[in-house]
C-alpha cells in the first residue's frame, strides 16, 4: 500500500515539473526516504536520475513550441553541469558517515543530506509563495543581458543540486527572468532542459562511487514521472501560474517543516 502510494508521488513530482519547471526533486527525494525507505544519501542520487530524465522528456514539447532559449541554457548549463559534477564526484564522497555526536542526538552523512534537504525545501517554498510582480518589473527595467551573474548563479545551482539532488528550478527559474530577461514561458522550458542535463551529469558521479544502484526501480518511478510530466505540461496551459505556485510553495513549506521536526525531535 505505502508503494503505490510512493508512486502515485511520483505521478504527481512528474506533473509538478511540466506545470511550474520545477519542485520535482523537493517531492522526490522525501518520497524515496520515506516511501520506498531508500537512504538518504543515495535518495539524492536517485532524484539527480529520475529528475533529469523526466525533464529531459518534458522540455521535448517545449522544445517544439520554441520555448527555449539556447543560449541562455548554454551559458547557465556549462558552469552548472561542471559544478554539480565535481560536486557529487569529489565533495560528497569527503562528507564522513559519522559528523558529531552531542548527548543523545547523533548526526551522521544520511540526516545531515536530509536536514540540508528540508531547510532548502523551506527555502524554496519562500519563493514559490511570494508575489512574483518583482520579477516582472525588474524584468522589463533591466534589459541588459548579465553573463557575469549568469555564470556564477548556473554554477552555485550546480553546488545546490550535488549536495542534495535538487533539480533547482525554483532558483533558476527567477534566475532567467531577472537576469537574461526571458519570459516565463520560455524560463520555464530553458529551466527544464537545464535541470535535465545538470542532473543526469551529476548522476554519473555517483554511478561508479559505493552506491548500489537499482536500475529496475529507478526506471520504474521515472516511467511513472514521465507521464506525469506530460499531464503537466498539457495542463500548464489550462492553469494559472500564479495561482498554483503558491499552493504548491505551501505544500512545500509543509513538508520541509515536517523532515526538520521530525527528523530533529521525533526520530
Amino acid at each position: 500500500m505505502i508503494e503505490i502510494i510512493g508512486y502515485i508521488g511520483a505521478l504527481l513530482m512528474g506533473v509538478s515539473l511540466g506545470l511550474i519547471g520545477g519542485g520535482g526533486s523537493i517531492l522526490t527525494v522525501p518520497i524515496l526516504v520515506y516511501l520506498f525507505s531508500v537512504d538518504a544519501v543515495l535518495a539524492t542520487a536517485y532524484s539527480l536520475f529520475i529528475v533529469g530524465f523526466t525533464s529531459i522528456l518534458g522540455s521535448a514539447s517545449h522544445i517544439k513550441q520554441g520555448n527555449i532559449h539556447w543560449r541562455t541554457a548554454i551559458v547557465f548549463g556549462i558552469p552548472a553541469i561542471i559544478s554539480v559534477f565535481i560536486t557529487r564526484q569529489f565533495l560528497v564522497p569527503l562528507i564522513p558517515k559519522e559528523i558529531f555526536t552531542i548527548g543523545t542526538f547523533h548526526l551522521d552523512k544520511p540526516l545531515l543530506m536530509l536536514l540540508l534537504f528540508a531547510f532548502l525545501m523551506v527555502f524554496a517554498s519562500y519563493s514559490m509563495i511570494k508575489p512574483s510582480k518583482k520579477i516582472k518589473e525588474e524584468a522589463e527595467t533591466a534589459p541588459k543581458y548579465n553573463y557575469p551573474l549568469i555564470l556564477i548563479e548556473g554554477a552555485v545551482v550546480g553546488m545546490v543540486t550535488g549536495m542534495v539532488g535538487a533539480g533547482g528550478g525554483f532558483l533558476i527559474i527567477p534566475a532567467l527572468v531577472l537576469l537574461a530577461k526571458l519570459p516565463m514561458k520560455k524560463a520555464v522550458g530553458t529551466s527544464l532542459v537545464i535541470i535535465g542535463f545538470k542532473s543526469l551529469i551529476g548522476f554519473l558521479g555517483d554511478v561508479n562511487g559505493s552506491e548500489v544502484i537499482d536500475w529496475k526501480f529507478l526506471m520504474i518511478f521515472s516511467s511513472i514521472a514521465a507521464v506525469g510530466i506530460f499531464l503537466g505540461s498539457y495542463y500548464s496551459k489550462k492553469v494559472k501560474d500564479e495561482k498554483l505556485k503558491p499552493a504548491f510553495g505551501y505544500f512545500v513549506l509543509i513538508m520541509g517543516i515536517y523532515i526538520i521536526t521530525k527528523e530533529l525531535f521525533f526520530k
